[in-house]
């Protein structure tokens, strides 16, 4: 185990506003390379906000490294970890990282690229069902697809039984990229699935189509059908599981823990990676309106970044940061945290953290560049924060 004291610079935390701790970002942004777009924001502040600055000591620890490629970290109800593998895998640690469980008997995953198991989720009544919830891509027909699966964590810990796929993110396509996904329950008990759009201008193109299951954000029953009230189910020929569309490569979901809000993190191409506050039947955008550009350098589509019934992202990075996992800081422990978005960076190598006030980020701070890795997946569990990263490492970020 090692162990890393972090001591980052003082700005002044303020009075609260409602439940959520104001801080004033004072100092410049963070971001000080050149964007690859000379593309304008729709508002101030939509990017390169000003920075903020934790004043509490943050302890980092390595709980546990080589673990191979963990792909998510989150917390069951009982304060236990559980860490989901892109080769298939999942285990169970304790919140000092030693391992428990090692989970087996989950269906085959096609773990190519940017395949594999993904996320996991447990039911809310977890505790007296067993009922695990994850997404994988499958392998299927002439391609694959991103998949949700459920079924039982087994007395033992040991295998998952009962399983059953409940929902295909349909058409397959033949490629390896772009399978998003991230899992979350709302209070109503609806889970909530972020898919990708495949990468591919076949799949890119159907983001923005509502019989297509690419590129969309789902809200479904337990058992994969479409959760009441959806926006879509009496539109003729929609895909009714459909919550918002328009998406890229959405690998962050995470509920506002006071308001309620829907918040989604997803991959734009070169530059033009998104924060955006995720609506019923909200139309995100992709591929029609960017603030980034094709990975070769021509412009995207039009080369326009606004668009009468498509929605702006909160706020943008570009260059990008690559922002995977996120989650809200719950609770109080560090006060200056309250209600904070963390986004785990995967080409930004850093975690992310976003001070966000009434529906728009207030102040930006780059976390762990000490530690340069490319973070997968950051969790908040009892006032602290876990992260996995790329190259295997589980790692604790908590107070001093």
């Amino acid at each position: 185990m090692m162990l890393w004291g972090l001591a980052v610079g003082i700005l002044p935390s303020c009075a609260q506003q409602g439940n959520t701790s104001t801080q004033i970002a004072e100092g410049s942004p963070v971001e000080t390379g050149k964007p690859n777009a000379d593309y304008k924001p729709a508002f101030s502040g939509q990017t390169r906000i000003g920075s903020v600055k934790t004043k509490t000591p943050i302890a980092v620890t390595v709980l546990a490294e080589d673990l191979g490629r963990p792909w998510a970290v989150l917390p069951l109800p009982d304060g236990r970890l559980l860490l989901t593998f892109k080769e298939g895998k999942m285990e169970i640690r304790d919140q000092a990282g030693k391992l428990l469980n090692t989970i087996g008997n989950l269906p085959e995953v096609d773990s190519r690229g940017q395949g594999g198991l993904l996320d996991a989720v447990p039911d809310p009544e977890f505790m007296q069902n067993r009922t695990l919830y994850w997404a994988f891509s499958e392998k299927r027909g002439e391609g694959n697809l991103t998949s949700i699966a459920k079924g039982q964590l087994s007395a033992d810990e040991s295998r998952i039984e009962n399983t059953v796929i409940i929902f295909r993110a349909t058409p397959e396509l033949n490629s390896t990229l772009h399978f998003g996904c991230r899992l979350v329950f709302d209070k109503e008990g609806y889970l909530y699935a972020s898919v990708g759009e495949r990468s591919k201008l076949e799949g890119r193109k159907q983001s923005q189509w509502l019989n297509s299951g690419l590129g969309k954000i789902f809200r479904l029953t337990k058992e994969g059908k479409p959760a009441p009230g959806n926006p879509f189910l009496n539109t003729p020929d929609a895909m009714p599981e459909i919550y918002s569309y328009g998406h890229r490569n959405p690998q962050s979901l995470d509920f506002h823990p006071v308001t309620g809000e829907l918040w989604e993190a997803e991959f734009g191409p070169r530059g033009g990676d998104e924060l955006n506050l995720v609506k019923a039947g909200k139309n995100y955008g992709w591929p029609t309106i960017t603030y980034g550009i094709e990975y070769s350098g021509p412009a995207i589509g039009d080369a326009i970044q606004q668009k009468e019934g498509m929605e702006q992202p909160v706020y943008y990075w570009d260059p990008v940061v690559s922002p995977s996992g996120m989650v809200f800081y719950a609770g109080n422990d560090i006060p200056e945290w309250q209600n904070n978005l963390f986004i785990a960076c995967l080409s930004g190598v850093h975690i992310c953290r976003l001070v966000i006030e009434n529906g728009k980020v207030t102040g930006e701070e780059k976390l762990l560049t000490e530690y340069p890795e490319r973070y997968r997946d950051v969790a908040y569990v009892g006032g602290k924060l876990y992260a996995v990263t790329d190259s295997g490492k589980l790692m604790l970020i908590a107070k001093k």
